[in-house]
Order: structure tokens, then C-alpha cells, then sequence
């Protein structure tokens, strides 16, 4: 089913790992700020901001690394795996469209 694409492969996996690295750096640092905000006793509205806008983005990452990959495999031509990947990602909307609807 897989050819050796094995170019491919590799630029997939650096560029998925791009995206994770960049994606758990970014929440880090929101996070940090965050919780430095929070323990500084002040500002707690932007506090709170920033900590949720870290747990978003740790959230999103996953997401992300889905849409990447079916973007990857739709130019390496592997259909096998763009199907996967669009089940995958119709899985994730129906749970975070889930979640929203019950968040009320």
C-alpha cells in the first residue's frame, strides 16, 4: 500500500514535528505567563486569558498535526491515508462540536 516514498515520509515527519515542538513552546509560554500573572496577584483577567489561551493551544495541537499530515498525504498521493486522516478529523469536529453544545 505504502510505496518507498521515503522522502516524503521524511519531510512529513519534520514537519510534523515543527508543528508539535511549535505548538508545545507556544502553550509554554502562555502558560507561563499565565501562572506568572496569576502568582503576582495581579492582573487576574489576563491571567486567566493567557491560561486558557495556553490550554487551547496545547489542545489544538493534536488538531493541527491531523490537518498537516492529511495535507501531506494528499501530495504524496497516499489515499489510503488521506481517508484515514478525513475520518480522524470528522471524529475530532464532532467531539469539540460536542463539548461546545454541552458547554452551556
Amino acid at each position: 500500500m505504502i510505496e518507498d516514498d521515503s522522502p516524503s515520509l521524511g519531510r512529513l515527519e519534520i514537519r510534523l514535528g515543527y508543528v508539535l515542538v511549535t505548538g508545545v513552546i507556544a502553550s509554554a509560554v502562555l502558560l507561563a505567563a499565565g501562572l506568572g500573572l496569576w502568582l503576582w496577584g495581579s492582573h487576574m483577567t489576563e491571567a486567566a486569558w493567557l491560561l486558557n489561551a495556553g490550554l487551547i493551544v496545547l489542545m489544538a495541537t493534536p488538531i493541527l498535526r491531523v490537518i498537516v499530515s492529511f495535507g501531506e498525504y494528499v501530495v504524496m498521493r497516499q489515499w489510503f491515508f488521506v481517508g484515514v486522516t478525513v475520518i480522524v478529523l470528522l471524529e475530532l469536529t464532532v467531539t469539540v462540536l460536542v463539548a461546545l453544545s454541552r458547554r452551556g
